[in-house]
């Protein structure tokens, strides 16, 4: 639904148009398309590698079907393993890693089995997190740059229409149209960048965000188990992420 906020803010602009008796057929603009658009994100591959602007594009995705992130289930999952290891020991979890939803998960799971003891668990898992994140992040940094170049690129586009009208002063008939359709360009660097790439990079940080924040609680789950804590105090531990107040 977040990808609906795009169509929306895009069709405020053009209804406003169109009361103003402005026909929004002036904003199908090609070169003021490839200017900002094309040199907006050349720009952008000269800062980051294609591979992660590449990632970046799959991320914008989010915005139309954002990736679920099942911290119900995965608390259910973590007390059933909590429950598991206190009646039957640590190595009765091995048949449960194939319920686990994640390889995250799965292989937190079977460090415990393998006998690794909670603070090294803790310590790689933290570790794992934190590769993780450094990875994601420059996606959200590749969407925020190329919000940042493209009003600029706009405003190369406004100017090279301008140059353009400038050689029409000898025909003030076709002066005007030509001033107006310089500034398209600088209308689509401010769309692209205030209602596309930016909200798009906001929205990405914020689901990797929620990604870390679930890891987090599992890697606290799992150490918990490792530990041989009890289950009350598991679920306490849990409630913290989820909000909900443990029941005994």
């Amino acid at each position: 639904m977040n990808f609906l906020g795009i169509f929306l803010a895009i069709g405020c602009i053009t209804c406003s148009m169109m009361i103003e008796g402005t026909n929004p057929a002036m904003m199908l603009e090609l070169p003021a398309f490839l200017v900002v658009v094309g040199a907006s994100f050349f720009a952008t591959w000269v800062q980051f590698p294609l591979p992660q602007i590449i990632g970046a594009f799959k991320c914008m995705l989010w915005t139309l079907a954002p990736p679920r992130i099942p911290f119900d289930s995965q608390v259910e999952l973590l007390v059933g393993l909590s429950t598991t290891a206190r009646q039957q020991g640590l190595l009765a979890l091995e048949n449960s890693i194939g319920s686990a939803s994640d390889d995250f998960t799965r292989d937190g799971i079977q460090m415990i089995v393998d006998g690794v003891d909670k603070d090294s668990l803790k310590a790689i898992l933290e570790n794992a997190i934190s590769v993780e994140e450094a990875k994601m992040e420059p996606y959200a940094k590749m969407l925020e740059a190329m919000g940042g170049y493209s009003p600029t690129m706009g405003i190369i586009g406004a100017v090279l229409g301008l140059i353009h009208a400038m050689s029409l002063l000898d025909r003030p008939d076709e002066l005007g149209p030509a001033i107006a359709v310089a500034f398209v360009a600088t209308i689509y660097g401010l769309v692209v960048a205030n209602i596309i790439c930016l909200p798009s990079s906001n929205r990405v940080k914020s689901i990797i965000g929620e990604m870390g924040l679930y890891k987090y609680m599992t890697l606290e789950g799992l150490v918990s188990i490792a530990a041989g804590e009890n289950t009350m105090m598991l679920k306490r531990r849990l409630a913290i992420y989820t909000g909900e107040k443990a029941e005994g």
